[in-house]
C-alpha cells in the first residue's frame, strides 16, 4: 500500500483560500489515480477532485471553478488549491491513491470555513 500524508488544513473565513498537500511514499508514476475526498459527521465521504496518471482531471460540480488539483511528480505530491471557500466546504479532507491492487487513504486534515 501507498502511505499518504496530508497537510495544509485549517480555519478560514468564507471567501478565503487554503492549499492542501498530500505526499505519497512512492513515485506518482506508479499510482493510477490520486484525489481528494471530504467528509462531515453523519454524512458519507464525497468526491472532490482527482488526477490520473494519464493526466485526466475531474472535479465535483460543487467545487468547479474554485478548486484546482495539481501534481508534482518530482516531490511525489498532489495539491488542492481551494479558493472562494464556503462554509459548506467544511469537513475532513482525505487524500486517496488507487493502484491496480490497492486503495490507500491518508489520515485526513480538517478544513473549517466560517461564515
Amino acid at each position: 500500500q501507498v502511505q499518504l500524508v496530508e497537510s495544509g488544513g485549517g480555519l478560514v473565513q468564507a471567501g478565503g483560500s487554503l492549499r492542501l498537500s498530500c505526499a505519497a511514499s512512492t513515485g506518482l508514476f506508479s499510482i493510477n489515480a490520486m484525489g481528494w475526498y471530504r467528509q462531515v459527521p453523519g454524512k458519507q465521504r464525497e468526491f472532490v477532485a482527482d488526477t490520473t496518471r494519464a493526466g485526466n482531471i475531474n472535479y465535483a460540480d460543487s467545487v468547479k471553478g474554485r478548486f484546482t488539483i495539481s501534481r508534482d511528480n518530482d516531490k511525489n505530491t498532489i495539491s488542492l488549491q481551494m479558493n472562494k471557500l464556503k462554509p459548506e466546504d467544511t469537513g475532513v479532507y482525505y487524500c486517496k491513491a488507487v493502484n491496480f491492487t490497492s486503495v490507500s487513504w491518508g489520515q485526513g486534515t480538517q478544513v473549517t470555513v466560517t461564515a
